[in-house]
């Protein structure tokens, strides 16, 4: 059934008389399905299809709740907003050849996009180091336009240019609910969280109560990780997964970069970020990056070692930050 659907996609999106050859899973995706078009004269796309049977997440309170900037983004129509304005900002993402959101090739959200089948940056990180520094000084330049467009409200991308408004009072509440939560729920899968759950709770109340109000939030991508960023035949950086970008403190962001890319990270510092924010959000997403996996693997996600293995590291990242 997928076939067809997708064979129906890739006539409309790539057009020229061809034909669809194979239909290739993609490794990587957790809440939608992303497959390789390959037609028949070797012409490729990459198909998005959100749907219930490709999300490997188990339910939970909240996730469709998209006054929650830190709630998960699935969905077409996240999609569709954050690639506009990340487009907007000249931010390079993979070209739109078709949507539908009709039900014209089945009965999920479809978007079938430009193919980059290079390498991505977390690849090309470990092969060659000094190849991947352009790539990495480009996407600095990619995160100085998204640093750079600001606005009075924080959120999904798709509520606040809507019009909408977020939950909570502020970005650092918002995350300190989220942490709170995810304490919760890594105590409840694990021991050692469980046994230093007091402590962990009153050091994230601590952090918080350092931050200082802020009335202006940028655009950031919230999980830009190295296997987020391909790169084109160019070597331009290409951003994907863009489903859950959010207007918000930029400090979320550079948290996460340093979490993922280590050393090269160090090209992409700037200055004037927040410390505060900084070690706050550096706690909370180390409580993420436990509970998140933990949870997914309660689920049928496939690669269930290395989903595991993020859940060690970040645990044991948390249980130092507590020690420091």
């Amino acid at each position: 059934m997928t076939r067809e659907r997708l064979a129906g996609a890739a006539r409309a999106a790539l057009g020229g008389g061809r034909r669809l050859e194979a239909v290739e899973r993609v490794a990587g995706g957790s809440r939608k399905g992303v497959y390789r078009l390959v037609m028949d004269d070797a012409t490729t796309a990459i198909a998005y299809l959100w749907e219930e049977s490709e999300n490997h997440w188990p339910a939970a309170e909240g996730d469709d709740d998209l006054t929650d900037p830190l709630s998960p983004g699935h969905g077409l129509d996240l999609f569709e907003a954050a690639h506009a304005r990340l487009d907007a900002l000249g931010v390079r993402v993979p070209a739109i050849r078709l949507v539908d959101r009709e039900g014209a090739h089945g009965p999920a959200g479809l978007a079938v996009v430009e193919d980059l089948p290079g390498e991505n940056l977390e690849r090309l990180l470990a092969r060659d180091p000094e190849a991947a520094a352009p790539v990495v000084a480009r996407l600095g330049e990619a995160l100085e336009a998204m640093r750079g467009h600001r606005t009075s409200a924080y959120g999904k991308v798709a509520l606040v240019d809507g019009g909408g408004v977020s939950r909570g009072t502020s970005c650092e509440g918002v995350v300190l609910d989220r942490a709170l939560r995810d304490l919760a729920e890594a105590a409840s899968r694990d021991a050692r969280i469980a046994r230093v759950r007091d402590r962990l709770e009153e050091r994230l109340l601590g952090l918080a109560a350092t931050v200082r109000p802020r009335a202006q939030y940028a655009v950031v991508h919230g999980e830009l990780g190295p296997d987020h960023v391909l790169v084109d035949a160019a070597g331009n950086p290409v951003v994907i997964d863009v489903e859950g970008s959010m207007y918000f403190d930029v400090e979320w962001e550079h948290v996460f970069l340093r979490i993922r890319l280590h050393d090269a990270y160090r090209s992409l510092g700037v200055d004037g970020l927040d410390e505060d924010r900084l070690a706050l959000y550096t706690l909370a997403q180390r409580l993420s990056l436990t509970a998140g996996p933990l949870r997914l693997l309660d689920g049928g996600f496939p690669d269930r070692a290395s989903m595991a293995g993020i859940a060690e590291h970040n645990l044991r990242k948390a249980l130092e930050l507590l020690r420091a």
